[in-house]
């Protein structure tokens, strides 16, 4: 049974605590038995990044969307009066209340724990906990998924870490980023539901055509391109769990010029639809 001491020392065995603002995606099931499960791990995290430290994950609510894969595999054999009515009953975003989707149950206790703050995107919000959490979870422009004007631009600047923490780099979120900063990226329609003053509505919006098949890829290519031991990537167990520790700016820099060269064909429409 793993505890909060032996939490906080895998974290600094990895290096954690020379982070001051940390992104992270984790699986909890990877990291085995917890004693009081995520709000431990929690405690584990924010005591090693300590009081000036800030923890921040991802808060995406995929279901609200007319083009995510949740949304096609929930109505793929609905009758049109079906998709009528199950477009009436989705529920609308409240940053105040809505639950992630798929984030996993730590960036679920980040969420609920007294003092955090969370951006207001309908799909892609964070939420945040410490001295930057305002900062940077507000102003997330409802036009920008996750580019600059979202908390990942945020994070660039801040300079902040990623830690993958039992999950692979086909979840790192930051690697979008990378995206927004290609010359002319395919943008397209996306469509939510939204709670406002006047009731649940629906909104639409353009923005970048997020693209993550490849990002599994990407990530290996980022781990075996650098010399074995004194790359930037820390690589290392938490618990049970095999996890990575990289820094932020460095992973978008990178995977920039790497997308540039290797997405010369456009994505195929009719393939599965994104995450949003």
């Amino acid at each position: 049974m793993h505890t909060e001491d032996s939490l906080t020392a895998d974290l600094r065995e990895l290096g954690v605590d020379r982070a001051t603002t940390l992104l992270v995606h984790a699986s909890l099931r990877s990291v085995g038995p917890v004693r009081d499960g995520s709000r431990t791990v929690v405690r584990a995290l924010r005591g090693v990044l300590g009081p000036g430290g800030t923890l921040v994950v991802p808060t995406f609510t995929e279901s609200n969307s007319l083009t995510s894969r949740t949304y096609i595999r929930m109505t793929r054999d609905l009758t049109g009066h079906q998709l009528l009515s199950y477009h009436e009953n989705m529920e609308p975003f409240s940053a105040a209340s809505t639950p992630s989707h798929g984030m996993g149950r730590l960036a679920e206790r980040v969420r609920v724990t007294p003092g955090a703050v969370r951006s207001d995107h309908p799909q892609t919000s964070f939420a945040a906990l410490g001295p930057r959490a305002a900062r940077i979870t507000s102003g997330h422009a409802l036009n920008c998924l996750l580019g600059e004007e979202s908390p990942l631009g945020r994070l660039y600047d801040e300079d902040a870490h990623i830690l993958l923490l039992g999950v692979g780099f086909e979840v790192c979120s930051a690697f979008h980023l990378s995206e927004y900063r290609r010359p002319a990226p395919v943008r397209r329609r996306y469509d939510c539901r939204r709670m406002t003053d006047d009731g649940p509505r629906w909104t639409a919006f353009d923005d970048v055509d997020l693209d993550d098949s490849d990002f599994g890829e990407l990530g290996r290519w980022l781990e075996t391109s650098q010399p074995v031991g004194r790359g930037p990537i820390v690589r290392g167990r938490i618990g049970a769990a095999d996890s990575r520790l990289l820094p932020l700016r460095w992973a978008v820099d990178t995977a920039a010029p790497w997308m540039a060269a290797r997405r010369t064909v456009p994505r195929d429409e009719s393939a599965e639809a994104d995450r949003a």
